[in-house]
């Protein structure tokens, strides 16, 4: 589920190293900085690691980050569930979670966020007679949490077959993977996978015995990427590509300029409930509850510089002023600039501000929008963040240099020290902060997943010829579909037009009711 920028969100880089997946069995050896190699560490010196180390965060592979936002995880020894032999009740063992026993927690999450996704469930009920993804081999690769396993378990009451992947390696909530996995569905994934665990993960996913995907539901890109790359005979016989984030619709317009698209995608990001909802409605909830449960911060009389005013950047500024701080924001379109002037924030270069903000906020899609030369002019206690789609927007790897020292606090929460004692707060890594370090709204996912669901829908019953390899948006129909299945829940009635009122317009009463240049 991406939430990001004008894009993530998600969740990994978008020039990712590719070089380890052709051969997943390989456990790379890390080296320390003195050159001893991990694996030959004594356990106390590499327990001991985790919790302060020169340059190199414990987040990524502490045992503490096995544990799920809501806390229901119970914390795990240091096996990696790839060693592990685990099945479910009936046996089951085509399946990679981090505990399978969490299975209980994660089927009440699920049933908690059901209660909250009514578009969704009213999709499910609607079309699980007629069973429209019949003989659909969908591949998915998105954040795995309770509102995620609403969506496949849609997927499935409507006939299709799923294997599942994170498309983050922070994000997933344990005990909802192990719920999916027992009730059958093929889930490789769980918090705190290192990048080499997470190629294995997706590759398990495409490559099955007795198993060729014909649809892919993508969050970044990576599946389609690994499958591209790794699989090429496999990816022709897919029928159709949905992707919902910045990033991954990136790719798919590179692949399609190269030629290299030769099946047809839906770019589900740029539709309007998507952009609109998702993106601004969610990241102005999210943002605030994020810093608070990763920082306990409060917000009153703080300068904040939100960087990118897209929908997210739009949202987060909504949100933060409205609890009393002053916020800046830097733009490199003018429109949106002037959107912002409008909205009452200054619009700056970063470099102005970086010295006396409080709270830096990346929200852009874009790559080293905060550099290692902003960083070192922070103010000592500033709080730094992302939640644009991908992890590059902060060029943490700058940090990871031997003179800097980094002190895990919390899951997901480190200080970075500098050698004068300064210390800056970084928060996940530079990954989506309101996936990694809260809920994101169940009723906004809704919306989302609906959107989703019709994508894949569309691709997988059109007609031969309708669809060629290139990148298409969402028709605005889909759209309104999607809008009108949640309106019962606020009781919204809608005006319906009369025939003269029709024709004068020159629409269907049934719509679609806007032109697609129509800017909401």
């Amino acid at each position: 589920m991406e939430t990001g920028a004008s894009t993530s969100a998600a969740g990994q880089p978008a020039d990712r190293d590719l070089s380890g997946i052709n051969n997943h069995k390989v456990r790379p050896v890390v080296l320390d900085f003195q050159g001893t190699p991990e694996s030959k560490q004594s356990s106390s010196s590499k327990r001991g690691s985790r919790i302060r180390s020169r340059s190199l965060s414990a987040s990524s592979t502490d045992s503490f980050n096995s544990a799920s936002y809501t806390g229901s995880s119970s914390d795990e020894d240091d096996v990696s569930p790839r060693d592990k032999q685990q099945k479910t009740s009936k046996g089951l063992t085509d399946f990679c979670v981090r505990n399978i026993e969490l299975h209980a927690f994660g089927r009440r999450e699920i049933e908690i966020a059901e209660q909250e996704m009514p578009g969704i469930v009213a999709l499910r009920k609607r079309a699980s007679e007629d069973k429209p993804l019949k003989g659909a081999k969908i591949v998915g690769c998105t954040h795995i949490n309770a509102q995620t396993a609403v969506l496949i378990e849609t997927l499935a009451e409507l006939g299709a077959q799923v294997r599942w992947t994170a498309c983050n390696i922070y994000s997933t909530q344990n005990e909802v993977a192990a719920a999916l996995a027992e009730a059958g569905f093929p889930v490789f994934a769980w918090r705190g996978e290192t990048e080499e665990d997470f190629w294995w993960c997706i590759d398990r996913c495409v490559n099955a015995e007795n198993w060729q995907p014909n649809m892919i539901l993508d969050d970044g890109g990576d599946a389609t990427h690994l499958m591209l790359k790794k699989y090429p005979a496999m990816f022709k016989l897919i029928k159709g590509i949905v992707e919902e984030s910045v990033t991954g619709v990136h790719r798919l317009y590179q692949l399609s300029k190269a030629s290299k698209l030769t099946v047809p995608a839906m770019n589900v990001n740029d539709s309007v409930t998507k952009t609109k909802f998702d993106n601004l409605y969610s990241c102005k909830e999210s943002i605030i509850d994020s810093l608070k449960r990763s920082t306990d911060v409060m917000f009153g009389g703080k300068q904040v510089v939100v960087c990118g005013y897209g929908e997210v950047g739009k949202g987060c500024c909504q949100a933060l002023k409205g609890l009393g701080c002053v916020v800046y924001v830097t733009e490199i379109d003018p429109i949106c600039a002037l959107q912002a002037c409008m909205d009452g924030f200054r619009v700056v270069k970063l470099n102005e501000v970086i010295r006396l903000v409080d709270i830096v906020v990346t929200a852009t899609g874009n790559k080293n929008v905060v550099s290692r030369e902003h960083m070192d002019k922070m103010k000592n206690g500033c709080i730094l963040c992302n939640i644009g789609h991908s992890n590059t927007e902060i060029d943490v790897g700058s940090l990871r240099t031997p003179e800097l020292t980094w002190e895990k606090v919390r899951s997901q929460v480190d200080h970075v020290i500098w050698p004068d004692g300064k210390r800056i707060i970084l928060i996940a890594e530079g990954r989506l902060i309101n996936l990694t370090c809260s809920s994101i709204p169940s009723f906004v996912v809704s919306i989302t997943a609906a959107t989703q669901a019709l994508a894949l829908i569309e691709l997988f019953n059109a007609p031969q010829g309708r669809y060629k390899s290139d990148v298409y948006l969402l028709p605005k129909k889909m759209d309104e579909y999607v809008a009108s299945l949640h309106l019962p829940t606020f009781d919204a009635h809608l005006t319906e037009l009369s025939d003269d009122q029709a024709k004068y317009l020159g629409l269907n009463k049934a719509g679609p009711f806007k032109p697609n240049y129509y800017r909401y």
